[in-house]
């Protein structure tokens, strides 16, 4: 949530930024609330102002022989009635401006590149050459088929988008996940965290997600007495949760690291990537997860960025970073990379991981603080998260740039000893 002071004194300013994002920011619907908010309780304090003088007035009709009964009476007619409405109009008022300020988006910092959609982002690098094969490479539809990837029995016990892995690729997808746990966790100073997969609203709406995207959420009504539930589109919702509604006493960073499933309704993708695992209502993410102090905030996406580039590299998978735009940032984003993984059966760079900073925009929502040790008082923390990797597409990268002419698939040697030493699978 953006800070309403800021807002408020750079409203100018607020608007053309969030005009990078094709959002359209209604300032005067905003000022207006702001000014009825402000109106309100002013008038409520006046008359709390005006009950305490009255208080005094009471006491000294008492004194001079009235009853309190009627001294109250006289004195106090129709005030309490005037607090009560004024506070309830404060109270919504106050309600319906913070309601405005979850409906809009974080505000881009200067260097994200102006554009639409993702043909407008910017890349920043390539690593690795894409492999030449002497063969003509499949998909990883057709070379998992025979290895274990079922599309079919997904359908058949959950529908469309879902996948069934057996044998040496359930083996291969699980590799990875350690695979990647392992290096985060010993190599670049994550602590792995065990979080739900069912989350609150409140949650939710401390992250971003909603109450803008609830459409692309599956909700689990009423899971727990009268409140529903939602199941997790990332790791990014439990993990940043963890420290809302407090303010700790804690060293920075803090960096964690997740495991999970994800459930993504993909609402608004009909007809996109139908065939495969690009696009599935489940799929498996490890994700990373940072809170920094806001000095640290733009040096730590590039530190958490590099975090998620070294398990490609480790792989030997070809990729490019690519910088958003703003048409193609998201909601709670203020700035976000993309790595682009090559797909040798797509003939193209596809999405492996974003990773985002998002300021104190979350934390604001969240009210997670920290206390800085210099000044003894609370700040709000900032947040940053990325996927290290996708893990599902990592597995789709493998099998796409490892494949053989002969349908087996040759092992990546960071992997190999979490198969058992197999140096490939086969049928």
């Amino acid at each position: 949530m953006l800070d309403i002071k800021f807002v408020r004194e750079n409203i100018e300013e607020v608007k053309a930024a969030l005009a990078k994002k094709g959002f359209a920011f209604d300032d005067a619907g905003f000022s207006r609330l702001d000014e009825a908010r402000k109106s309100a309780m002013t008038e409520a304090q006046a008359l709390q102002a005006e009950k305490k003088k009255a208080s005094k007035q009471i006491g000294q009709l008492i004194g001079q022989g009235m009853s309190p009964e009627e001294a109250k009476a006289q004195v106090m007619s129709g005030l309490d009635a005037d607090i009560s409405r004024a506070e309830q109009q404060a109270k919504q008022a106050e309600s319906d401006l913070r309601d405005l300020l979850l409906s809009i988006p974080n505000v881009p910092v200067a260097e994200v590149p102006a554009g639409a959609d993702e043909e407008d982002n910017v890349e920043v690098l390539t690593w690795g050459t894409p492999r030449s094969f002497d063969f003509e490479p499949m998909d990883h539809v057709d070379v998992g088929a025979p290895l274990g990837l079922n599309f079919d029995a997904g359908a058949l016990v959950a529908g469309s988008r879902f996948a069934v892995m057996s044998g040496s690729i359930a083996r291969l997808h699980r590799a990875i996940t350690q695979f990647m746990l392992d290096v985060h966790t010993t190599e670049h100073g994550y602590e792995e965290t065990y979080v739900p997969y069912l989350v609150n609203r409140t949650a939710l709406e401390g992250t971003g997600q909603l109450p803008k995207f609830e459409e692309d959420l599956f909700r689990i009504p009423q899971a727990q007495g009268d409140k529903d539930l939602y199941l997790i589109p990332t790791a990014e919702v439990p993990v940043t949760n963890l420290l809302r509604d407090a303010v700790h006493d804690v060293e920075l960073p803090v960096k964690k690291v997740a495991h999970t499933p994800c459930f993504r309704s993909e609402a608004g993708s009909y007809g996109r990537d139908t065939r495969g695992m690009i696009r599935q209502h489940q799929f498996d993410k490890v994700e990373l997860v940072q809170f920094v102090r806001a000095q640290d905030s733009e040096a730590t996406l590039e530190e958490l960025t590099g975090h998620a580039e070294a398990i490609l590299q480790k792989l030997n998978l070809p990729y490019r970073k690519v910088i958003l735009c703003g048409g193609d940032l998201g909601f709670s984003a203020a700035k976000t990379y993309d790595l682009e993984v090559w797909l040798p059966g797509q003939q193209k760079y596809r999405e492996i991981s974003s990773c985002s900073t998002f300021g104190d925009y979350q934390a604001r929502r969240m009210q997670a603080r920290w206390r800085n040790p210099e000044t003894g008082k609370p700040e709000l923390l900032h947040t940053l998260n990325g996927s290290g990797l996708a893990v599902g597409r990592t597995l789709v990268a493998v099998l796409e740039n490892y494949q053989q002419q002969d349908g087996s698939v040759v092992i990546p040697e960071a992997l190999r000893p979490y198969m058992g030493g197999l140096e490939t699978i086969s049928k």
